[in-house]
């Protein structure tokens, strides 16, 4: 039996689909730029950050890390030469730690689930987690050479985002 949630998404998704007309968009996106940001419910990454369907890969997790394998699949296989990181205001990986999470995990799954040393990538100051995740990007060798990087932080309490590095 389809839960709530899932009655929902049938059905918002045959309204989508009713009206639905840019099936001939080309697979790479048009503008050759990907966004890395929190997977967080409160950022709307295409109203706040003016990106229309096709022009741009959007990679969402918790807290915004660069996921590398995501990026080199967009860069070397679909053609993207700029990378935009959003962190934001407010986010939860602000408030634990990798022990925390741990502690957590243990207690809901089970202890030994996940190895001590999982790190579950939480950052204590949201604008050096800009800079470090930018300048880490930036090392990284696979990425395609001369690779504009750019590092924000976008405000779930204003709508405004602001250019960190």
């Amino acid at each position: 039996m389809a839960t709530e949630n899932q009655k929902n998404f049938i059905s918002k998704n045959k309204e989508y689909a009713s009206t639905f007309d840019q099936g001939h968009l080309a697979l790479p996106p048009a503008k050759k730029y990907l966004v890395v940001t929190c997977m967080d419910a409160r950022i709307d990454t295409a109203r706040a950050f003016g990106i229309d369907l096709g022009d741009a890969h959007v990679i969402r997790n918790a807290g915004g890390n660069p996921d590398l394998r995501s990026i080199l699949i967009s860069q070397h296989l679909l053609g993207t030469r700029e990378i935009i990181l959003v962190k934001h205001t407010g986010c939860g990986m602000l408030t634990f730690t990798n022990a925390d999470a741990l502690k957590l995990v243990a207690q809901n799954a089970g202890a030994g689930i996940l190895s001590s040393t999982f790190d579950f990538q939480p950052f204590a100051d949201l604008e050096q987690a800009v800079k470090d995740d930018v300048a880490w990007l930036k090392e990284q060798s696979a990425l395609v050479e001369r690779t504009n990087i750019s590092g924000w932080v976008y405000e779930v309490e204003t709508g405004k985002a602001k250019q960190i590095v």
